[in-house]
């Protein structure tokens, strides 16, 4: 049995996700356990991919507290101790918060692969997969593995066949710079209150709106995030509700898709 978890609130876009299904078939076959953990809103806005590829969604507790990563892990260490276990287990996220459940399934025999857009890949996480495969328009499908530590015996018998330079003599060094005074870092910004955010700052965090065409809603919503407009687990569709002759919703009890409508 092989498995696909995915973290709808890392891997969010429906195009990664097609190419991450693309590839691991080629490579690894049919994935019989394919489910999605995420906000409310994210997985509204993976809806129809969720519905092509038959992934199950499994909507996050609306805590104060993001719960996604949790239910994942849960769910990957269930799946494990079943019998018979799962051969390959991948999973959607490059968050190093996985990388203990990553050890847990090594440990027991299960080979783990991760898929992420690149940019959104842990450096400290990378060396704890059996393999990568990386999404997005400009790194499609590009599966790495940790390089391998060249053996002692190797090092040694290279560097025999050196031939030895003369020794510079080795200049003096000047004395230690003197350590400046760590400087402070500001706190994180905070998010502002849905009843407090302007159509402008909207349109400023996700200028795609400004064209008048119809936009996934899951991808504004990221935009959203990013600019600390709306809090990870707030209904997005609120917001836009403020505005209700500014911006329409469809379809209109699950809305996936969000337009801009210029005055």
């Amino acid at each position: 049995m092989k498995v696909f978890l995915i973290d709808a609130d890392n891997l969010s876009s429906s195009a990664w996700i097609e190419e991450a299904f693309n590839s691991l078939e080629v490579t690894e076959g049919t994935l019989a356990v394919r489910r999605a953990y995420g906000s409310a809103d994210n997985l509204k806005g993976l809806a129809q991919t969720m519905l092509a590829w038959a992934i199950r969604p499994f909507v996050n507790l609306a805590l104060t507290k993001n719960t996604t990563d949790v239910a994942l892990a849960v769910d990957a260490m269930e799946l494990a101790c079943q019998t018979p276990k799962p051969s390959m287990i991948a999973i959607g996220s490059g968050d190093a918060d996985f990388v203990p459940l990553v050890v847990r399934l090594r440990e027991r025999g299960i080979r783990v692969i991760c898929v992420s857009e690149r940019t959104k890949m842990a450096s400290e996480a990378a060396h704890a997969y059996d393999s990568i495969v990386y999404v997005g328009k400009e790194v499609s499908n590009v599966r790495t593995k940790p390089a391998a530590a060249v053996p002692a015996a190797v090092k040694k018998s290279a560097a025999r066949k050196v031939a030895v330079k003369a020794v510079k003599p080795v200049p003096e060094m000047p004395p230690p710079a003197k350590k400046e005074p760590v400087k402070k870092t500001a706190p994180a910004a905070k998010t502002i209150r849905i009843t407090e955010v302007t159509l402008e700052q909207i349109l400023d965090a996700a200028p795609a709106l400004r064209s008048a065409q119809v936009q996934p809603l899951g991808d504004i919503v990221k935009d959203l995030h990013h600019a600390k407009l709306i809090g990870k687990n707030a209904v997005s569709t609120r917001l836009f509700k403020k505005f209700p002759d500014r911006f329409e919703l469809s379809p209109e009890h699950q809305p996936n898709q969000v337009r801009y409508v210029a005055s």
